[in-house]
């Protein structure tokens, strides 16, 4: 198994990851653990992709999940199933309004909140946004991959056994 979920914040990418290990067991990687250096500045793109590649090196088997077309690219013909995770931005926004405490993203509770108004004008922006992170170059990545892929536009409908 070597799938990549790809999506806009929100979308689900982090739930179904672990909802898909914990049915084959599979390496998980969230870009964002490459993709930023510990502060909200992005790493430069050649150390993340050297991470991401040495990552789908050491695993013969791996899931994927992030929002990032910069380093998803680059990786796709390694894929053997791209998901795109598309349920639209209301959905994206209640996702994020709702989502625990990471630890692993935030020192405290307090912290993610106080982010959380940022998150929500980013996730609303994903219609429009050109960079790395928007549809446009989501769209673009899904539609050129020649492989097995889906787009899932309701994702709490979808169980690991269909996956």
């Amino acid at each position: 198994m070597k799938v990549i979920l790809l999506g806009n914040s929100g979308a689900g990418k982090t739930t179904l990851a672990k909802r898909l290990t914990a049915h084959h067991p599979a390496a998980l990687l969230s870009l964002d653990a490459v993709a930023f250096d510990g502060t909200a500045q992005r790493r430069p793109l050649e150390a993340s992709l050297e991470d991401v590649q040495g990552f789908v090196s050491s695993h013969p088997s791996w899931i994927i999940e992030g929002c990032y077309a910069d380093l998803i690219g680059p990786i796709l013909p390694l894929c053997e199933e791209l998901i795109f995770l598309n349920p639209g931005v209301e959905t994206c926004l209640a996702h994020c309004r709702a989502r625990p405490w990471e630890p692993e993203k935030f020192s405290s509770r307090q912290q993610q909140d106080a982010h959380l108004h940022n998150l929500l004008e980013w996730v609303r922006s994903y219609p429009h946004r050109t960079d790395a992170y928007g549809y446009a170059q989501h769209r673009q990545l899904f539609d050129s991959f020649p492989g097995p892929k889906r787009e899932l536009t309701h994702i709490e409908k979808e169980t690991p056994a269909r996956l």
